[in-house]
């Protein structure tokens, strides 16, 4: 049996929503799958002369993850993944790359594993839920880790915004992203944090757009990642000039997620430019929000 398996990218955080929120954009990795004895992996696309082609593969390791969640051996697996998410860029690519595993191992199995076991496990293997949940379930989402209990919730979007990602060609790691934060923060600044998410979701589920600016500052991670990034702040200023409603980092970067409910691609223009201004190059896109999250299929 083969079965297909497509994942979207993710942008984590959102501004105020550390390792809470997270968005499915419709640029999605597909991986093709095959029960085998031992490994293979083909990689086409993004990271195709870099990531691993044997059973270090991340995608291998969620296929055998599943395996082992659903109590049967894993003998191995042949896999072609076609992948259209940038590595290190701060939209997900490692989540992808989970869940994608995850998903085609359990299609392989007949889906034994309920897509919250799924959840559960992508978010042990990832570190966080905020990107898996997202990849899992589509859409804008909430996720709250209890140990190993996952609880997860898809929220709709409204349809008159667009989100422009902004993708440098320098990559960044997220543990060095992970390594600039401060163990603790000031009480204002967390109280500023929660005050920010919450005016975002209820921005969004009321459609009220006009809170977005204000709903998207953050202090808790962003003011500390801002030293490795420090071209930040002026192309979040173009953005912003150019007609966004606001502009993030994307994850842990070096990726920027602008959000319009105008010209979209004159706020991708504009980033892309200050970007430029700042020594780097980049493109930017505008990318509408996936509602479907992870699809698997047999065929």
């Amino acid at each position: 049996m083969r079965v297909h398996v497509s994942v979207p990218a993710t942008s984590a955080n959102l501004g105020p929503g550390f390792d809470a929120l997270g968005l499915a954009l419709a640029l999605r990795n597909e991986v093709t799958a095959a029960e085998a004895e031992g490994v293979s992996v083909r990689i086409e696309g993004e990271g195709a002369g870099r990531l691993a082609r044997g059973g270090d593969n991340v995608v291998a390791r969620g296929v055998r993850l599943a395996f082992e969640a659903a109590g049967r051996r894993f003998t191995g697996c042949e896999l072609h993944c076609l992948n259209r998410v940038p590595t290190a860029r701060g939209l997900g690519s490692s989540a992808a790359a989970w869940v994608g595993g995850l998903a085609a191992g359990n299609a392989l199995l007949g889906s034994p594993l309920p897509r919250e076991t799924l959840l559960a496990l992508a978010a042990r293997a990832e570190g966080h839920p905020d990107n898996v949940a997202a990849a899992i379930l589509g859409g804008l989402t909430v996720a709250c880790a209890d140990g190993d209990r996952i609880t997860a919730v898809a929220l709709p979007v409204p349809s008159a915004l667009r989100w422009v990602a902004l993708i440098p060609d320098v990559t960044s790691a997220t543990a060095a992203a992970r390594a600039v934060l401060p163990r603790s923060v000031p009480r204002e600044d967390a109280v500023f944090n929660v005050q920010r998410v919450a005016l975002l979701l209820a921005s969004l589920v009321a459609g009220r757009i006009d809170a977005l600016p204000h709903a998207l500052e953050d202090r808790l991670h962003q003011p500390y990642r801002q030293k490795l990034f420090p071209w930040m702040p002026e192309v979040a200023a173009a953005a912003r000039a150019a007609g966004a409603l606001g502009c993030v980092l994307s994850g842990a970067g070096p990726s920027l997620l602008a959000v319009t409910a105008r010209d979209a691609e004159g706020v991708a223009r504009a980033m892309e430019a200050a970007l430029r201004g700042a020594g780097i190059a980049g493109a930017a896109r505008a990318l509408a929000v996936d509602p479907e999250g992870a699809v698997a299929r047999v065929v």
